[in-house]
């Protein structure tokens, strides 16, 4: 959350500067997706420092990944896939290794990640939004803005994942609001 809110201070800096007396996305679509976005983003926070550090290696079969590797994943593809379909970039993956880091690590991970879409929020121009791109997994072809959805569902699929490590460890996951 430090780093959101280090980003929004900086976008807010960043506007005044330029005359800008409100900090708001640049299109009525991100207008609308920032609040959803970014409740979702504080929630997943949430869910990973709910975990004690001794309990990230923790996952409940042999073939799924550890509580650490799905806080990697969504901290590292939020980022990789907003280049990749909300701003076409042409990227790579190269997911760190969550077993070789501490709790702290891997939020700061989570962190840049979630920070690096909230600032694509506020800053992309409604042109990219109405551009096409093609699902990596599914090969259809959607707008950028519909992108942002597929990032939102992907997140909220491994932080799902991620509540119910919490609930096999006897942790009660952090309520969901709304």
């Amino acid at each position: 959350m430090k780093n959101i809110i280090l980003s929004l201070v900086i976008i807010f800096f960043t506007s005044f500067a330029y005359g800008q007396t409100e900090i708001v996305p640049k299109t009525p679509f991100t207008k609308t997706y920032l609040g959803v976005w970014l409740v979702a983003s504080e929630h997943c926070l949430e869910v990973a420092r709910a975990m004690p550090e001794e309990l990230y290696s923790y996952k409940p079969t042999a073939l799924s990944k550890s509580f650490g590797e799905q806080m990697v994943h969504i901290g590292y593809t939020v980022e990789l896939l907003t280049k990749r379909y909300v701003q076409g970039m042409d990227v790579k993956p190269n997911t760190p290794d969550a077993s070789k880091m501490s709790k702290a690590e891997i939020l700061e991970i989570l962190e840049n990640g979630l920070t690096y879409t909230t600032n694509v929020i506020y800053t992309i121009e409604q042109e990219q939004l109405d551009e096409s791109c093609v699902m990596y997994h599914s090969g259809n072809t959607v707008s950028r803005a519909f992108a942002f959805f597929y990032l939102q569902d992907h997140m909220t699929n491994h932080r799902a994942k991620a509540n119910l490590y919490l609930r096999m460890n006897n942790i009660q996951p952090p309520e969901y609001t709304w």
